[in-house]
């Protein structure tokens, strides 16, 4: 997917700032929402989104800095955020430091296949915009209003003087 490393950095730059507008409308209260039934919470999809950077990245050798696999669920939004935005920026500066355009096409063993680490990023980034739909149905099921992310959100179209489309 990516074919140089500045390519991924731009596009990271713009997914994980999106991701971080996410986590910050979230709130305490709003983390024990779900869907129903054994389904994940929604302070459990956003903290799935913070642990599974390190998880995912640890498999091509870099050290990102954050929680582990294991870490429970922190009973406050604001810790959910600030672990994002700490492993979002890790992996850019583990990135910098230990790969080269080169490097993308290094091949590693993901869970049970090998993925060249341009592929690895790429299903990172497809990994987080997925969660991240889940997550604006429970925000709004938990009554938070959902920041635009590739446009304005139902709620911000008031912002641009116009009414919000038709549903």
């Amino acid at each position: 997917m990516f074919t140089t490393i500045e390519s991924f950095k731009e596009y990271w730059g713009s997914e994980s700032a999106n991701t971080s507008k996410m986590m910050a409308a979230l709130t305490d209260e709003s983390l024990n929402q779900q869907v129903g039934g054994n389904l994940r919470t929604l302070g459990r999809l956003a903290w799935h989104i913070v642990i599974t950077i390190p998880e995912m990245m640890g498999r091509t050798g870099l050290k990102v800095v954050g929680p582990a696999q294991d870490a429970p669920v922190p009973k406050a939004a604001s810790e959910i955020g600030k672990a994002y935005d700490q492993v979002a920026k890790s992996l850019l500066e583990q990135i910098a430091s230990n790969w080269k355009d080169e490097t993308l096409k290094v091949k590693d063993d993901m869970y049970g296949e090998q993925w060249a680490r341009s592929a690895t990023l790429g299903a990172l980034v497809v990994h987080e915009v997925h969660h991240r739909g889940q997550m604006t149905v429970l925000m709004r099921q938990a009554g938070l209003k959902v920041p635009g992310i590739y446009g304005p959100s139902y709620e911000e179209w008031t912002n641009y003087g116009m009414k919000p489309p038709a549903v």
